[in-house]
């Protein structure tokens, strides 16, 4: 298979004419815009890296899967992208990415010799084997524990995140909606399987809607959202979930690491993943979709968090 040509370009700056470098908990370090001749670059929903730190693999809501590795400079700042290859999503049926219904992917997780993605649409989670994920079709499929009547064509099982196996959670998946929500309003989430297996819910604020989340070594979740409406434009926000607090019945709220707006530089933020680093400090990458539109950008960002 022929590598996808992606090119990069710095940002180095978050607040546009600013040097400021902290924001709210978070530290930022740098960021690329990603570009590319491949008609099939763009639209990039989850992001996942795997334990070399450098390797990640990513799907795109056009029903494909996108793996590369990140570059670094000798600073160790984001560089490029290489080894980039895109490849065609197969369901339990054989059916391709060009039905869209079946196969809009959202969010992704690794756990082990799995790899899960989570779907709108068409609910579920699916279950590839990690070994051979781009040209396999799904081995299983988890139960979402959520009514499929309750789940929004087009604001369902956005967020797929999986525990570490040291954590209350024991390594559980756990799925966050987007948009679709509960009789009191919040957010519909569910761990789905492990110890604490069962229904909770998101406290929804603001008009923001969750795009993905990440789960810390600690047992903390992180969940990124994003907001967008004519008069502000696009915003971006952060919120940590303490794992004490994701229990069956909760309705979690967290506490906000870092709101962004149209002065900062974001786009669409659909992505976020957790990576340590070898000197202990733990950073957070973030990608955007693109939507396949000229009016917007892939972005990938990266953060130190504060601790």
């Amino acid at each position: 298979m022929v590598p996808t040509p992606v090119t990069a370009s710095p940002i180095s700056q978050f607040r546009l004419g600013s040097d400021e470098t902290r924001f709210g908990k978070l530290e930022f370090l740098g960021g690329l815009v990603l570009g590319s001749s491949d008609a099939l670059f763009g639209s990039v929903s989850s992001i996942r890296f795997l334990d070399d730190g450098t390797q990640f693999v990513s799907v795109l809501d056009t029903g494909h899967w996108l793996r590369g590795r990140v570059q670094r400079d000798p600073d160790g700042r984001l560089a490029g992208l290489t080894d980039v290859r895109i490849t065609s999503m197969t369901d339990a049926l054989g059916r391709l990415e060009a039905q869209k219904y079946f196969m809009d992917s959202e969010g992704v997780a690794v756990r082990g010799a799995e790899i899960l993605v989570s779907y709108e649409r068409k609910h579920r989670v699916d279950v590839y084997p990690a070994g051979d994920f781009e040209r396999a079709r799904p081995v299983g499929t988890v139960p979402i524990l959520i009514p499929e009547g309750l789940l929004r064509a087009n604001g369902g099982l956005e967020t797929v995140v999986t525990a570490p196996k040291a954590s209350p959670l024991q390594g559980a998946a756990v799925i966050v909606a987007e948009r679709s929500v509960d009789e009191s309003g919040n957010l519909l989430a569910a761990i789905l399987d492990g110890p604490r297996k069962g229904r909770f819910s998101v406290a929804a604020r603001d008009a923001f809607a969750v795009s993905d989340g990440t789960f810390l070594p600690s047992g903390d979740l992180l969940l990124l959202e994003r907001r967008f409406n004519l008069a502000t434009g696009v915003a971006m926000r952060i919120r940590r979930i303490r794992a004490g607090d994701l229990v069956p019945g909760a309705v979690v709220e967290g506490d906000v690491l870092i709101e962004a707006t149209m002065a900062d530089q974001i786009d669409n933020m659909e992505g976020i993943d957790a990576l340590p680093m070898p000197d202990g400090s733990l950073h957070l990458i973030l990608v955007s979709d693109d939507n396949h539109s000229v009016f917007q950008r892939t972005l990938m960002l990266e953060f130190r968090l504060d601790e």
